[in-house]
C-alpha cells in the first residue's frame, strides 16, 4: 500500500471468489461467453457455464478448446440447459459465490433478486455481474455531417438485425435537417440485403419465431404511432427463415411504447428534437443507459454530451455500437446493468474480492 504505518508491513491483494455461474446470450455466443468465463479463471474461480439454449454449441466447442491446451478437469463445467429451470437453479444455489449474466433487463432482475435471496447454509453476499439492455440513442445535430450520420444511424440500427444491446433503437434529429436526414436514410437502408450471411447478405434472420413475432408486433404498434419509411413487414424474399424487413418509423414520440421499450431487432424509431437541449431530454429519458452517440461540429456541444448524456459508453461522430476491448471498456448505467466495464482495467476485480493484511515488524 502506499501508506505504510510505522512499524508495519501493509498490503492489499486480491482473492478469487468461489464458484461463478457464467450465464452469457445467444447474440455473442462466443464473445461475450469466453470473456466472462476467461475472467473468471484468470481470476482463479471455478465455472459452471450456462449457454444460453438458442446457441450452446459455440460454447461446447469453447470448453473442447480449454480441454486441448490443458485446462484441469473441473474448473469449467458446460451445463447446458433451459434459462427457467437449471439456470435458476445454479443462481440460486447456496455454493454460488457470484453470478456473472449477459442479457435482458427482465432476466437480469430476476437474477439480481434471486442472488439478494440468502440460500439456507449460504454464507455470502451473492454478486451479481450484470449486462442487461438498451434503448440505445443516436442524436444528429443541425449542424452535423448528414451523410456520416446516416450512415452510423444504418449500421448501428441494422447490423446483426439490431441485435445487440448496443444497437442503435432510436434516432434523435434536430427539426431542420429532419426531413433530408429521413430521405436520406430511407435510400441508405433500402440498398441493405437481407438473406443467408453466407451468401454475403448486409442482414440476416432474427433469432427464433418467437423473436420475430415480438418485433412484428412493435412494427404494427409504430405503425399506429408513426409513419412508415421502409420495411415493415417479414421479408418473404430473403428465403426460408425468420427474415425481417429492415424498418424505420418516423414522427415516433418521446414516451411511446416504440420509444421507451427494448426491441432487440431490425426495427428504428426516428424522433424529431426542436434543437440540442431537447434532443437531450429524450435521449436520457428512458430507463437504460447502455451506450449512445451524437453527431455535431460544436466542441460545445460535444463536451455536454460528455458531462450530460447519461449512458456508460457514449461516442461522438460515430455509431453507437462496435466496442473495441482496451479502447472502449463496455458496461452501461439504470437498467442497462452494473456497468462492469468488460474489456477495461476494472474488469477482473469483479471476479475477486481485495484482503487487507497489516503486520507488525
Amino acid at each position: 500500500m502506499p501508506i505504510q504505518l510505522p512499524g508495519e508491513r501493509d498490503r492489499l491483494f486480491y482473492i478469487p471468489l468461489g464458484v461463478g455461474a457464467v450465464i452469457p446470450p445467444w447474440n455473442f455466443p462466443s464473445a461475450i461467453m469466453a470473456g466472462m468465463t476467461l475472467a473468471s479463471i484468470v481470476a482463479g474461480n471455478t465455472v459452471i457455464l450456462k449457454p444460453s439454449s438458442d446457441s450452446p454449441t459455440i460454447a461446447a466447442k469453447f470448453v473442447e478448446l480449454l480441454e486441448e491446451c490443458g485446462m484441469p478437469e473441473g474448473v469449467v463445467n458446460f451445463c447446458p440447459g433451459a434459462g427457467a429451470s437449471f439456470g435458476d437453479a445454479i443462481v440460486a444455489h447456496p455454493r454460488t459465490r457470484y453470478v456473472a449474466f449477459t442479457g435482458s433487463r427482465e432476466v437480469g432482475l430476476h437474477i439480481n433478486k434471486s442472488a439478494a435471496t440468502q440460500s439456507p447454509d449460504q454464507v455470502w453476499i451473492k454478486r451479481t455481474i450484470l449486462e442487461m439492455g438498451g434503448k440505445d440513442a443516436i442524436i444528429v445535430d443541425a449542424d452535423a455531417d448528414i451523410d456520416s450520420a446516416v450512415e452510423g444511424v444504418a449500421s448501428a440500427a441494422f447490423g446483426f438485425q439490431g441485435q445487440k444491446c448496443s444497437a442503435c433503437s432510436r434516432a434523435i434529429i434536430d427539426e431542420r435537417i429532419y426531413d433530408k436526414f429521413l430521405d436520406k436514410l430511407k435510400a441508405r437502408v433500402e440498398k441493405i440485403s437481407v438473406g443467408d450471411p453466407a451468401e454475403n447478405s448486409d442482414m440476416g434472420a432474427v433469432i427464433n419465431e418467437g423473436s420475430m413475432k415480438d418485433i412484428l408486433n412493435y412494427i404494427e404498434i409504430g405503425n399506429k404511432d408513426g409513419r412508415l419509411i421502409t420495411g415493415g413487414a417479414r421479408d418473404s424474399k430473403a428465403g426460408e427463415g425468420f427474415f425481417i424487413q429492415p424498418t424505420v418509423i418516423a414522427d415516433i414520440q418521446p414516451k411511446s411504447k416504440l420509444e421507451q421499450e427494448e426491441i432487440f431487432g431490425p426495427v428504428l424509431a426516428v424522433i424529431k428534437s426542436k434543437n440540442f437541449d431537447h434532443a437531450l431530454e429524450i435521449a436520457n429519458d428512458t430507463e437504460f443507459g447502455l451506450t449512445g452517440a451524437v453527431y455535431t461540429k460544436s466542441r460545445e456541444k460535444i463536451d455536454r454530451a460528455v458531462r450530460e448524456f447519461h449512458v456508460g459508453n457514449l461516442y461522438i461522430n460515430r455509431k453507437c455500437t462496435g466496442a473495441m476491448v482496451g479502447a472502449h471498456p463496455f458496461g452501461g448505467f439504470n437498467m442497462s446493468g452494473t456497468d462492469s466495464k468488460s474489456g477495461g482495467p476494472d474488469y477482473l476485480y469483479l471476479f475477486t474480492q481485495g484482503k487487507s493484511v497489516g503486520e507488525k515488524m
